[in-house]
């Protein structure tokens, strides 16, 4: 141990014998020391370490030790997720976790209007399937603006997207257009488009927009954001990881920066737990 330290420091405390003389430790056992190689345990243990600090910052620290962990298996390099955590926990590395919240579920009473087709069954066997959609606001520094997403419940892609400084039915109807215009309705009438009842999407101008593409619509119970945890879900990643660390000074540069992080980030290199650790288009490539 002290012939490493003396080796870190070897500039800093003055001549060789000197330093050897206040480390206690002989000059001819510091030179036999600097010749010995490196142990292949403490060569694996410095190049996983590497790994781990470059795949962290790579992904902005948006990344946990689970995601880490998956890093290396693409590789075919296997390594626990306990080694990986110790070790972010001996960098003082931390991904933005998320806090969760458990929230009881109002009851529906007798005669309750609401429809809800998803009821929670996210896991769909392809695309095209179910769609979930929601409307975030977002800050800068020129005011708030509002994002509406559609995302495909089968690979978390998102599909669709449209922003405004007002929060309108027009901003969730773009939305929806640019998802039909990318990925287009299954001919069979299929589709279902899950959302939080909000007024935008509760709107007859946004059933009408449903109604001629041909999707169902399906909506969350009052105040059950589990109802609609896809949407939830990439609303609150997107500000945790995205919104929450900038510092917009125009609407124009914080709908740029969203569009770089949902496209070639969120959509192609992101992974998902809910994917088995696999991009959506990497999931989508896999089992479509």
């Amino acid at each position: 141990m002290r012939f490493e330290l003396l080796e870190e420091h070897r500039g800093e405390i003055g001549p060789i014998k000197k330093a050897c003389g206040l480390m206690k430790v002989s000059k001819s056992g510091f030179y036999e020391h600097l010749g010995r190689k490196k142990p292949n345990a403490q060569i694996g243990r410095e190049a996983l370490e590497g790994f781990v600090v470059e795949a962290f910052h790579r992904h902005k620290g948006r990344y946990g030790y689970r995601r880490i962990n998956r890093e290396p298996r693409k590789s075919g390099i296997a390594v626990s997720e306990k080694r990986v955590l110790r070790i972010m926990q001996k960098l003082g590395l931390a991904g933005k976790g998320a806090t969760r919240k458990h929230r009881i579920q109002k009851k529906v009473e007798p005669g309750d209007p609401r429809l809800n087709l998803a009821e929670r069954a996210f896991s769909v066997g392809g695309r095209n399937r179910l769609r979930a959609g929601g409307i975030a606001c977002m800050p800068a520094s020129e005011g708030r603006f509002y994002l509406a997403a559609v995302i495909d419940a089968f690979s978390r892609k998102a599909v669709g997207r449209s922003m405004s400084e007002r929060i309108t039915e027009k901003v969730a109807i773009d939305a929806i257009g640019q998802a039909v215009g990318r990925e287009g309705p299954p001919d069979d009438g299929s589709l279902v488009f899950h959302d939080d009842q909000g007024a935008q999407h509760a709107s007859r101008s946004f059933q009408r927009c449903l109604d001629s593409h041909g999707i169902t619509r399906s909506a969350s119970r009052p105040g059950t954001p589990l109802d609609n945890a896809v949407a939830e879900s990439f609303s609150k990643t997107l500000k945790r990881e995205l919104a929450e660390e900038r510092d917009y000074g125009t609407r124009d540069e914080a709908e740029q920066d969203i569009f770089k992080h949902i496209e070639p980030y969120c959509n192609r290199m992101r992974m998902h737990s809910a994917l088995g650790y696999m991009s959506p288009v990497e999931y989508e490539r896999q089992y479509a």
